[in-house]
């Protein structure tokens, strides 16, 4: 999943979570597929972003999933014989894997 901007969007991406007003009232389901005239609309309702499924955009200076597990590897790698930062580490990497499936 990846949270874009409404400027962003493109017809074809697949709306990964229900977009709703601030109120909480659905205007568009998760799993639709977004059209030209289903953007326009939520532009001119004043919707600022959308989360899609996939990670189709890549933004500068944004890292890969391989970069970012990396960079976790890195950053803990003198903690290999402390348990609970062996399991904090673990967390952080599923999370990290689980963020980009969504």
């Amino acid at each position: 999943m990846q949270k874009i901007l409404i400027a962003e969007a493109a017809e074809g991406m697949v709306l990964a979570r229900d977009v709703q007003t601030p109120e909480g009232r659905v205007l568009c389901g998760k799993g639709t597929e977004l059209t030209a005239s289903l953007i326009d609309r939520l532009k001119k309702m004043e919707v600022s972003h959308v989360a899609v499924e996939g990670h189709p955009l890549k933004k500068p200076g944004e890292k890969s999933l391989e970069e970012e597990l990396r960079d976790i590897e890195e950053r803990f790698s003198r903690v290999k014989n402390i348990p609970p930062l062996v399991y904090l580490k673990k967390r952080i990497m599923e999370r990290a894997v689980a963020a980009r499936r969504q």
